[in-house]
């Protein structure tokens, strides 16, 4: 049975359908890229099924059909959800940054700490240093370590590799593969198809709300009926 399950999922923006009968699967383990051009509507489902937008649907997660969904409720539940923008909070440390992740666990464990240190070693040594010092990259990081404090069963990412140079995307997409080898499955909405396809094991393609395409990550880097435009490549 799938971790995650979508049936029709729908959002509109006023009289605009951001999203239109949107279907995903994404079973346990797994790691899956969300693929399409700027406005395509990968921000916006990832939103949904975290349920920081309004949708209608049916979204199953882990066997239970979920039908009212809070960011809170949904975090308890066991999915993280990395906005673009990261959204840390800068004026706190790193290491409190992190703290602040582990909420639903009732408080950080050293053991938990060691986990994301072990990906992303630089956030050991800066653990004392505010976020607002570290970098877009580092900004990027920290967010992902963050939402792998609350150990989430679904860990989604918006955007990992925007504003990043491409040494430093390749960085974090890597650390994604690396979580997702030791058993998290993950969800990433990339415009940045090449890297995204070298990471994820299956790729869904979105363009104006609906998903147009999907498969393996083989079988979307040489299928050219894709089209430039649905990819934003």
């Amino acid at each position: 049975m799938p971790l995650l399950d979508v049936n029709g999922l729908e959002v509109r923006y006023g009289d605009e359908p951001a999203l239109s009968g949107v279907t995903l699967s994404i079973d346990d383990g797994e790691l899956v890229a969300l693929l399409g051009a700027n406005g395509a509507g990968k921000t916006t489902m990832l939103r949904a099924i975290s349920g920081t937008v309004r949708s209608s649907g049916e979204v199953t997660f882990e066997n239970e059909r979920l039908y009212r969904r809070t960011p809170t409720g949904m975090a308890r539940r066991g999915v993280a959800h990395v906005p673009e923008g990261r959204g840390t909070l800068e004026q706190l440390s790193v290491l409190d940054n992190l703290r602040v992740g582990a909420w639903t666990q009732r408080g950080e464990s050293a053991r938990d700490l060691a986990h994301v240190f072990e990906f992303f070693p630089f956030l050991y040594e800066r653990r004392r240093q505010r976020a607002s010092d570290l970098s877009s990259g580092e900004q990027e990081m920290l967010a992902i370590g963050r939402a792998m404090m609350a150990k989430p069963r679904l860990l989604m990412v918006d955007e990992p590799s925007l504003g990043l140079s491409p040494l430093t995307a390749r960085n974090v997409l890597e650390a994604l593969r690396a979580m997702n080898a030791r058993g998290t499955t993950i969800l990433i909405a990339e415009q940045n198809v090449g890297l995204a396809l070298s990471v994820a094991r299956r790729g869904v393609v979105l363009d104006r709300g609906r998903v147009v395409r999907e498969g393996t990550a083989d079988e979307l880097r040489v299928d050219d009926a894709l089209g430039r435009d649905q990819l934003g490549d």
